[in-house]
């Protein structure tokens, strides 16, 4: 296996993920940034597995990725065709996890939101807005900010679309849709751009 990936991960998370690549039979590749997902897991027409990861994540995501996508593999090979994100994934990942989950690989103020997170994973890590935060060091992308840094009021840009951004409800924010009205729930981890007449 190609040793690339080391330099993706925490240096104390090395041991772990190479016993995990010996014993498990897949191919890693490392790619550029997906905006709907960080990774995934494949079965290819030879019938080889691979998994694959989005380059743009720090190194704390990265892991937590890459042991996600590997519990998709396991948990193919000890019971064939389960719901993805089903009891039987939880299981085995929340196994996975266990070695990883030590202040040599994630930041002691990481450690208690990742184990409640594994209490009962999701499918995708964001739906977890402190831990998604906690991952990226509460830093968005350079040239973006969170949702819950925008000002009440300003414009910004996702995906294409501006917004204006309204009232907090509860745990998301309440933001019109210029061209449609429409009011759309952001959750305050979601990164995006002021929206200038340049942007």
């Amino acid at each position: 296996m190609n040793s690339n990936y080391q330099k993706y991960i925490p240096i104390g998370a090395i041991p772990f993920i190479q016993f995990l690549i010996d014993e498990h039979s897949f191919t890693l590749s490392i790619v550029n940034q997906r905006q709907t997902k960080h990774g995934d897991f494949r079965q290819l027409i030879t019938g080889k597995f691979q998994i694959t990861v989005n380059n743009n994540l720090n190194q704390y995501q990265f892991l937590l990725t890459l042991v996600h996508e590997i519990a998709h593999h396991v948990t193919h090979q000890k019971f064939g065709r389960v719901q993805p994100h089903g009891k039987e994934w939880k299981t085995v990942f929340q196994h996975l996890m266990l070695p990883f989950l030590h202040p040599d690989i994630y930041p002691k103020e990481v450690l208690p939101l990742l184990a409640k997170y594994l209490q009962n994973p999701k499918a995708s890590t964001d739906s977890d807005v402190n831990l998604s935060l906690a991952l990226k060091g509460n830093i968005a992308e350079t040239g973006k900010s969170f949702i819950f840094e925008i000002l009440y009021g300003c414009l910004f840009s996702f995906k294409g679309n501006i917004y204006k951004k309204g009232n907090k409800r509860r745990t998301r924010y309440e933001c019109i849709n210029m061209d449609t009205k429409k009011v759309y729930l952001f959750n305050q981890n979601i990164e995006v751009k002021y929206y200038t007449n340049e942007s």
